[in-house]
């Protein structure tokens, strides 16, 4: 399994990266959804862990490009803001909402679940 990890705070996501790969989870990282689509090119991901709110490109833009080009991806939303607009849209979009600061074993179950 091969997970995209997208967060504009670089410690949080490249940490992140690193503790998912002591469980054996195979994940890349960046810190904008520009590269994001870009390494999306390159590698088939099967999950996609989106920050809500980020500079030029939010998670459910993202979400919604990654889609398009990539039907078979699921998505995971992370956010710090925890705002009920933003939790309904990312369960609209059918995907699961995780608030930060998240629990590691929360994500890999999650990961998990969605890649099954």
């Amino acid at each position: 399994m091969k997970v995209l990890l997208v967060d504009d705070e670089v410690e949080l996501v490249s940490a992140m990266a690193e503790r998912l790969a002591f469980r054996d989870v195979d994940a890349d990282w960046t810190d904008n959804g520009e590269s994001a689509l870009a390494m999306a090119e390159d590698t088939a991901y099967d999950v996609a862990v989106l920050d809500m709110k980020m500079p030029r490109l939010s998670g459910l833009e993202l979400m919604e490009l990654l889609a398009e080009r990539h039907p078979d991806m699921k998505f995971i939303f992370l956010s710090g803001h925890g705002s009920e607009a933003d939790f309904k849209a990312g369960c609209a979009a059918g995907c699961n909402y995780l608030i930060k600061p998240i629990q590691l074993e929360d994500l890999v179950a999650l990961i998990s679940k969605v890649a099954a």
